[in-house]
């Protein structure tokens, strides 16, 4: 088989949240343990760190990933989803899984997993653990896909358990409140396994405090611990002092992730560190590797999707925030940049309630509609009907390609055009503009 044929066999085949939405979900555990029963059980062969939350989860799980590196480790990153191609998913310091790899998993194990009739994450998630045990990595950062007490990555034993923050998103297979979706989140907390929560929020500290008890596993809250006072924001750098309740800890720390909400997932990952220095002490992170691995995210580990600064005249940026939490974040920030004229080109899936989200969004902009190119897409007149109901007004495209194309031409150098609303069309945008650059 080519590499084509395998994507075209694994897309075809196999039930995937991208193109049927929640019947995709495997509401259990029994497959993906199956399929590591089938596969020798691979991931018990490695040290991992595990991260759920609302939103975050793949900058916290980049941010750790390249830590690791800076402390010359040789690390596993497995996050979902991709937006260009499929092996964005599966990396061992920053290096996507070889196409090779890839083939050779799925010839040799497709009869096998036949009988078991897995979803394209359980098989995903297999492979990734697999991939991971042949390469003798030294730890591994696992990002769930959705939830966490039944998401596929929650049968390995981690060595940490980190919970970013909660928002009202997938209510529909979470819960419609924040304590039920946390309830699902605190899934992944293990017996005696040490738990770090990003966000302490009154309606769910409960459910985690209870959930760890129950486990008897150490619990912290970053916010409650760790201070962060921001120092310098640019576009390409922001800059923090960090601070303990015992005192200070880092001053003139930087990142190369410079999008909105990066301090709180800075301090998540610091508070992550902090402990695991004093649970794993014979095996402890230096100031120095916070310092080289929080400066360089991007180059280290391939990280793409979150706040992206294509160009500058227009300014083109975009940014995967889909939720109403995540784009609350990310849009002050966004409007705060200067600019003659802004443009949208927003699209988004079916499942997703958009009124609040479009409610955000400023009426002096001007909108282009589009739709992300997979089965759950909404339609894009559909979304200009409910952009028009909240007064944004705008065209419809079918396409994310044809949308960005009409922001270009009608923006003048002074203007900002953002290209957003799913991850989907994040890929999409992003597709088309490597081909466009090469």
């Amino acid at each position: 088989m080519t590499y084509q044929q395998v994507l075209d066999f694994l897309y075809a085949s196999l039930p995937m949240f991208q193109r049927i939405g929640d019947a995709a979900i495997k509401k259990d555990l029994t497959n993906i343990r199956l399929l590591c029963t089938m596969l020798d059980d691979p991931h018990l062969t490695f040290p991992s760190i595990h991260v759920a939350g609302t939103n975050g989860k793949g900058s916290t799980s980049h941010m750790l990933a390249s830590i690791f590196q800076a402390a010359g480790k040789k690390v596993g990153l497995y996050t979902s989803p991709h937006y260009i191609d499929f092996r964005e998913r599966i990396r061992i310091n920053g290096q996507m899984i070889s196409k090779k790899q890839v083939i050779r998993f799925v010839e040799r194990y497709q009869l096998d997993w036949k009988p078991i009739q897995p979803s394209f994450f359980e098989i995903t998630v297999a492979m990734a653990f697999d991939y991971f045990r042949q390469q003798r990595v030294d730890m591994a950062i696992i990002e769930t896909g959705l939830g966490g007490r039944l998401d596929s990555t929650n049968i390995i034993t981690p060595r940490m358990s980190i919970i970013t923050n909660i928002g009202l998103d997938h209510t529909q297979m979470l819960g419609e409140t924040l304590p039920l979706i946390a309830s699902e989140k605190a899934g992944i907390i293990k017996p005696g396994i040490p738990a770090i929560i990003g966000e302490w929020h009154p309606q769910t500290a409960s459910v985690f405090k209870r959930k760890a008890e129950s486990c008897k596993a150490p619990i912290h809250f970053a916010s409650r611990h760790i201070t962060m006072s921001l120092e310098k924001s640019s576009l390409s750098i922001q800059r923090f002092s960090v601070g303990l309740r015992s005192g200070d800890w880092l001053d003139q720390i930087s990142t190369d992730l410079s999008g909105p909400f990066q301090l709180q997932n800075v301090r998540t990952v610091l508070e992550a560190i902090w402990w695991w220095n004093h649970y794993y002490s014979g095996n402890p992170i230096s100031d120095s590797s916070i310092r080289k691995g929080l400066a360089k995210v991007i180059p280290a580990t391939g990280m793409i999707g979150r706040w992206m600064i294509l160009q500058k005249h227009p300014m083109v940026i975009t940014d995967a925030a889909h939720n109403k939490e995540g784009m609350a974040v990310m849009l002050p920030r966004l409007l705060a940049l200067p600019a003659m004229k802004r443009h949208f080109v927003l699209g988004f899936v079916s499942d997703k309630d958009i009124s609040g989200i479009l409610s955000l969004f400023p009426r002096e902009g001007f909108y282009y509609w589009c739709e992300p190119d997979i089965p759950r897409r909404r339609p894009a007149w559909e979304t200009a009907d409910q952009g028009k109901a909240a007064g944004l007004e705008g065209r419809i495209f079918k396409q994310v390609r044809k949308a960005f194309q009409d922001s270009l031409r009608a923006a003048a150098p002074g203007d900002l055009i953002f290209v957003g609303g799913s991850s989907y069309v994040v890929g999409d945008f992003l597709a088309f503009w490597r081909k466009k650059r090469k």
